[in-house]
């Protein structure tokens, strides 16, 4: 079994409240989730109407499929209007460790 995460640190665009973050961070997340099966969950910057910080994680028995998957999540984020991806960063865990 292998277990990959993903943070995603983001910059959203013209936010000024706490919910209009909302309103970005919440569909992001979901069309996460729906598209690419992994789980994920707001992880930071709670209190940030501009910052955003993103964790993303995916399970499967090939470690190679779970790099494809988190690569795929990463190009999805990087390609959206409404945010700048300012770092991603990537955690692969297989049965060695």
């Amino acid at each position: 079994m292998f277990v990959g995460a993903l943070e995603f640190d983001l910059l959203l665009g013209d936010v000024r409240s706490l919910k209009q973050k909302r309103s970005v961070v919440r569909p992001l997340v979901a069309e996460l989730h729906k598209r690419f099966e992994v789980a994920v969950a707001e992880a930071g910057h709670l209190d940030l109407h501009r910052r955003a910080l993103l964790g993303v994680a995916a399970v499967a028995a090939d470690g190679e499929h779970v790099r494809d998957v988190l690569d795929e999540c990463e190009r999805f984020v990087a390609g959206r209007p409404e945010v700048e991806l300012l770092s991603a960063h990537r955690r692969l865990l297989g049965p060695e460790d």
